[in-house]
């Protein structure tokens, strides 16, 4: 868990280096092809169908996965690292939520607290004007499209775990890039293509290959720890955004912005950890 978070980590930082001259559907073409290319390999590998039975489900996920990882490229290239971090971390709270009505979970009184602490958290990091009229507010578009890429975020997760019932996890994982591939084409055309020059050609492939690595150690760490104390090392990716924001990026974070950081770690925790067996 602590390998593929610092992947995680570490395509973050390379996807807000791009983002300085590159378009947000370039970033997000160049994650997929990656993956498209790796899954592809693996499930040859496997020897199984990468069309999977519920066709509608998976192209659903690949959908939502699109919209959360557009979503939150572009959040990164509008907002401090750490900020567009925190905010991408509502998604475990959020998708508690909607499995509620989805999947009919039922509902603790601690998720009803953690949203609350983690919504009051993510407002501390925004800092909007008629609120924080002395504040550092944050771009407000970016913010609002941060928070619908966290909701599809977690939209993703709970078709995920509809889908763990009948698909092999490797077809799920593909369904991502071939969807999104094809959809951020469109995108990119109105965006304008523009060609990497160097040292961003190195920076595009960092994108796809730590995340792919990222996803396959957070996905053998989730098979040899609980739920909860595998995903409360993921936590860890919010102390790297502000350290590599102040290392990289010259992004201080102010006391207000530290607080809300800390409020959503304390929500998530609260709706991930469960009960030890």
């Amino acid at each position: 868990m602590l390998v593929g978070t610092l992947f995680f980590s570490a395509m973050s930082v390379f996807a807000k280096l791009a983002s300085a001259r590159l378009p947000t559907m370039e970033l997000v073409l160049a994650r997929v092809v990656v993956t498209l290319i790796m899954s592809w390999w693996v499930i040859r590998k496997l020897d199984i169908s990468p069309w999977g039975n519920n066709r509608r489900l998976l192209l659903a996920r690949g959908f939502a996965g699109f919209m959360g990882l557009s979503c939150y490229f572009y959040a990164i290239a509008h907002l401090p690292l750490a900020d567009a971090t925190v905010i991408q971390f509502c998604n475990p709270m959020l998708a508690a939520l909607i499995a509620v009505f989805a999947l009919k979970e039922s509902l603790r009184t601690i998720d009803v607290i953690a949203t609350v602490c983690s919504m009051a958290g993510v407002v501390l990091v925004a800092q909007p004007t008629f609120l924080f009229a002395r504040g550092m507010p944050l771009d407000p578009v970016a913010v609002v499209v941060g928070v619908v890429g966290a909701i599809f975020s977690a939209i993703a997760y709970v078709v995920i775990r509809r889908l763990g019932s009948t698909e092999h996890h490797m077809v799920v994982v593909f369904y991502f890039p071939l969807v999104t591939g094809p959809a951020s084409l469109p995108l990119l055309a109105l965006e304008g293509l523009v060609l990497p020059r160097g040292f961003e050609w190195l920076l595009l492939l960092g994108i796809g290959v730590a995340a792919q690595l990222g996803q396959i150690q957070i996905t053998k760490g989730f098979k040899l720890e609980t739920a909860g104390r595998a995903s409360s090392v993921t936590y860890l990716q919010i102390v790297l955004a502000y350290t590599w924001g102040v290392l990289l990026f010259g992004e201080y974070p102010n006391a207000l912005s530290i607080v809300g950081a800390l409020l959503v770690v304390v929500g998530v925790f609260g709706v991930t950890r469960r009960p030890q067996s």
